[in-house]
Formats: structure tokens, sequence, C-alpha cells
């Protein structure tokens, strides 16, 4: 039988790869709008984060997804990030 094939990701912050399902994902929408992608199929600029809270305070510190994305981060997206894991 066949293997299935298992989606892998760049964290932003550790430079790890990871499987999709142990990342955030982060997107910037056409319109400048930047959310939690829980679907993985958000249209945009998209960014991926290890679950895990210091890899998440240390994004936030750093602003290395502000850098990513081009875009200024809310603080309401970090906190809805810790939440979520």
């Amino acid at each position: 039988m066949k293997q299935k094939k298992i989606p892998m990701r760049l964290c932003v912050v550790t430079r790890e790869r990871l499987e999709k399902r142990e990342l955030l994902r982060i997107v910037r929408t056409p319109e400048g709008n930047v959310l939690i992608d829980v679907t993985g199929k958000q249209n945009g600029k998209g960014a991926y984060l290890k679950k895990d809270a210091d890899v998440i305070n240390k994004a936030r510190k750093n602003k290395i997804l502000d850098r990513t994305l081009e875009v200024e981060i809310p603080d309401t997206i970090y906190e809805e990030m810790l939440k979520m894991i």
C-alpha cells in the first residue's frame, strides 16, 4: 500500500520543518487584514508558527510575523493564538 504524503511546513521563528497540523497558520488577506487560518486554505500570504507558547511570545517580542507578513500584527492575534494551543 502506498504511503500518504505528510505536508511539511517551516516555522518562521524556530526555522524547523514540522507537520502542517503541528503549526498555526497566520494569514494576511489581500485586503490587508490579519487572521488565524484554522482551515489552512484561506486566501492570502501565510506564515506558520509552532504551537508553543514560548515560540508565540518570541514572535511577538521580535516582531517576526510583522516582518514576514509585511504588516503590523495586533496583540489580539497573539492572544487568540495562545488561547488556541
